[in-house]
């Protein structure tokens, strides 16, 4: 069905039902509840999810089947958000053609990266794409200002000259992201007692393009051109003592995994249209990397954890201060509940990033397949545990025969 065999459309049917079903599934603590705090079922984090999502799927596809660890895929991210600002401030609101450009312009801009940097390997291409998006920031935040409005960053104005829609709304303010008249900010509230859930368009949209983007991914794994990527990554050398050109497959490996880059540029411009230059720094490059290494490179589903892993951290754990520390060990005594917040304080709030070094640490040592490889060792304990107790049983309860009368 849709090419895949039964595993990988039994795999792309659980993706679409936890993106479908994340307003349930990310909302488990009643709102008014001290749990709350670990909620994630709002429209923007759950938009960042599948972004990143499609961010980290993209960058996989270089990453985890040819071993090209590239640096500069910021540089993608960024030029997809300055492309969809740029059609929203000429063209329309509507999101279709500013995500259109988006990945068209990143694929045009990584073929012409790609072309430069795939001359070498290894590190020195690490290197390059770093060089690469580094002068892409520091274009983005001084030179190239006019364009991309420097280190304010390139916004909506009342004074856009737009083709098709206004400048301004009648009550004079900045018109809104929409697909075809839905709005991308639209959300549906849902009171379920205690419980509060919101169902947003624009992550609705986010969602079922992840889910054509893990498709496309999962399609590119099992065809012949990712073997041919596989075989780069096993032993690009001697592939090319046979008097085969690897280049052309890892340009368009590279290509296509700057194409998603730029969609998610494209979709984080769409949900919010602004484009700055801090989406092109090396950090947000080495984010990536986090992500792909963390859920499992080379992996499908990998990808898709590690962001929404990372994005969780991001987003929840640094918004834990003191004064809720304070409440969750407010049942101790004065002495014991301050000396528990200072123990926690480090890793929490604007420490988050010390938890998320820890952690990839311990991944990175004990888990070398990242999350998935966790999900797969555990599957194996139980599995090995309910055949022990069936052999268990069967020794206990041998089968027996009917009697037969001589």
């Amino acid at each position: 069905m849709l090419g895949l065999n039964k595993k990988d459309m039994s795999l792309l049917l659980i993706v679409g039902a936890l993106a479908l079903l994340a307003p349930f599934i990310l909302n488990p603590f009643p709102a008014d509840s001290a749990m709350a705090q670990f909620n994630a079922g709002y429209p923007d984090l759950m938009q960042r999810f599948v972004i990143f999502g499609i961010f980290a799927i993209g960058f996989n596809i270089l990453f985890g089947l040819t071993g090209y660890l590239s640096f500069g895929h910021a540089a993608f991210l960024g030029v997809g958000s300055y492309s969809a600002v740029w059609m929203f401030k000429l063209l329309s609101m509507n999101v279709v053609p500013a995500i259109l450009l988006s990945v068209i312009v990143a694929g045009l801009f990584s073929l012409v990266i790609g072309f430069v940097s795939l001359r070498r390997s290894g590190i020195y291409f690490s290197i390059l794409t770093l060089a690469f998006a580094q002068m892409s920031f520091n274009l983005a935040y001084s030179v190239l200002t006019p364009i991309t409005n420097g280190e304010t960053g390139l916004q909506l104005t009342l004074n856009d000259p737009r083709v098709l829609g206004v400048s301004q709304t009648a009550d004079g303010s900045i018109p809104v992201t929409n697909l075809f008249g839905m709005e991308m900010r639209s959300t549906f509230e849902m009171d379920l007692g205690p419980w509060l859930f919101q169902f947003n368009t624009g992550y609705y949209l986010c969602a079922i393009l992840m889910l054509l983007s893990f498709y496309l991914s999962v399609r590119i794994f099992r065809s012949p051109f990712g073997m041919m990527l596989r075989a780069v990554k096993s032993n690009q050398h001697r592939m090319n003592y046979t008097g085969l050109n690897t280049r052309p497959y890892t340009l368009a490996a590279f290509v296509i995994s700057g194409m998603y880059a730029g969609l998610a540029g494209g979709l984080l411009a769409s949900m919010d249209p602004l484009a700055g230059a801090e989406r092109m720094q090396w950090t947000a490059s080495g984010e990536v990397v986090l992500m792909t290494i963390l859920g499992g490179a080379g992996t499908l589903l990998g990808p898709i954890l590690g962001a929404g892993f990372i994005k969780y951290f991001e987003n929840i754990f640094s918004k834990i201060n003191d004064s809720v520390l304070h409440g969750w060990f407010g049942f101790m005594p004065d002495g014991l509940e301050d000396f528990i917040v200072t123990i926690v304080h480090p890793f929490v709030g604007k420490g988050w990033h010390l938890t998320l070094g820890l952690m990839f640490m311990a991944v990175v040592i004990f888990l070398p397949g990242g999350l998935i490889e966790g999900g797969q060792r555990i599957g194996k304990l139980f599995s090995r545990k309910s055949k022990k107790s069936d052999g268990g049983d069967a020794e206990h309860h041998p089968k027996q025969t009917p009697h037969v009368a001589e």
